[in-house]
């Protein structure tokens, strides 16, 4: 009888399964398709053959795939492979504390390529993904101005601190923040804009607010003190990297994929006003997919020109993680990394180091979400490129997920916490 076994059948989103299928044919090609659908009714799909062994097995772990969405041994590549029915859709878990990412996988005992509701699939399984655990709470955080969802472990603490920073995609957004706190991080995943009242488009950023959101979240009786930790991407990471700069409560800083200087929109904090680097709209690319290649509309922070808008990091007070993948099309956040790293260097300090991943694009997520290559952002009339390739971005998202959370732990004093 042929069976599809999956362990554990209810996990993380960000923990690997073990998939296995028994009772087959030997050397029989058969296809692994999986399909889940968001909260909004969008469907993700995709599908890989492999061959069965002497004894009618086929195990991910180790046998390759020999065809489909990816080829060779992938024990998750069902997961990070998964392709929106509709293009240009992202993949964000909104309700991350009721419910899963329900993930559906069917065995076919043919190479199936077609989706035909007349075949029948030889074994089905349903894998729940869950984007928080049981004890961790959620508190929706309407504070002053500040805007926001604070995630804690279960437990008393104290517990390491950090606030959550995504980018142009505005609004809140709490899937990394809540995957956090299960791993024992006090975690406030903070909208800047396009949430609640804030403003709906981002016209400028003031500082202010990002320091009004970490002595809340410094003053809170289960976070650990005396500093607090930034994880942040894209746009968030420019923003990230200049509370780095200028608010001292920020002891610990990751940025992915974001830019040493202002971009965009100015930059204030108290007596300091930074305009943002010269745009090239001239230098517009569209992708053959339709989505736009922004990485060549920004100047060169490292031009005459563009001098003051560049970020001091020499006055970065504790240490910064840039985390950059090579295929991004986004932005050159390889370059804007080095040239942070080499004015530290430049100015006799050593608190920045990076992470490049080759093939990886810019939207480094945790590990076996799919890869986004290009998506809508708001105030854009096309979609985004974002860039990557499936099997390196997957590779390079497994692995700094692991070194993201080392990083807190080492600079974010874990001795005081209960980890």
């Amino acid at each position: 009888m042929c069976q599809l076994t999956v362990t554990p059948v209810s996990a993380l989103a960000d923990e690997p399964v073990h998939i296995f299928a028994t009772g087959l044919p030997p050397s029989q090609l058969v296809t692994l398709k999986a399909s889940l659908q968001n909260e909004k009714g969008n469907l993700f799909q995709s599908r890989a053959t492999y061959r069965t062994n002497e004894a009618g097995e086929v195990d991910l772990q180790q046998d390759p795939a020999l065809g489909g969405d990816y080829v060779g041994v992938h024990p998750m590549g069902l997961f990070w492979s998964l392709k929106p029915k509709r293009p240009f859709q992202r993949l964000i878990k909104k309700d991350v504390m009721n419910t899963p990412f329900w993930v559906t996988l069917n065995l076919y005992d043919s190479v199936c390529f077609e989706d035909s509701d007349a075949e029948e699939p030889r074994a089905s399984q349903t894998i729940e993904r869950w984007f928080s655990r049981p004890g961790m709470s959620r508190t929706q955080i309407y504070e002053g101005r500040v805007r926001g969802a604070l995630f804690l472990p279960p437990g008393e603490g104290p517990f390491p601190g950090i606030i959550d920073l995504f980018g142009g995609i505005g609004g809140l957004v709490e899937f990394r923040a809540s995957l956090l706190a299960a791993h024992g991080f006090g975690v406030l995943a903070l909208a800047y804009f396009a949430y609640e009242d804030l403003p709906r488009q981002l016209l400028e950023v003031d500082l202010g607010y990002f320091e009004e959101a970490a002595n809340l979240l410094l003053a809170h009786p289960k976070i650990q003190k005396p500093g607090i930790g930034v994880i942040s991407v894209s746009k968030g990471a420019e923003i990230g990297l200049a509370m780095a700069c200028y608010l001292k409560q920020v002891v610990a800083t990751v940025c992915i994929s974001g830019a040493n200087a202002v971009l965009q929109v100015p930059l204030r904090y108290k007596d300091v006003h930074m305009k943002p680097v010269h745009s090239m709209l001239e230098c517009t690319q569209i992708h053959i997919s339709g989505a736009l290649r922004y990485r060549h509309c920004v100047g060169d922070p490292s031009d005459e020109l563009n001098r003051q808008s560049v970020l001091p990091v020499e006055k970065v007070r504790g240490c910064v993680l840039f985390i950059v993948g090579e295929n991004d099309e986004c932005l050159n956040s390889r370059a804007y990394a080095e040239q942070a790293l080499d004015r530290l260097q430049n100015h006799g300090r050593s608190s920045g180091r990076m992470l490049v991943y080759p093939g990886a694009g810019h939207l480094i997520e945790p590990p076996y979400g799919p890869l986004c290559n290009a998506s809508w952002s708001p105030g854009f009339a096309w979609p985004l490129l974002w860039g990557g390739d499936p099997v390196a971005h997957a590779a390079a998202q497994e692995h700094a997920w692991g070194e993201i959370q080392k990083f807190f732990r080492q600079h974010l004093n874990p001795t005081r916490s209960k980890l």
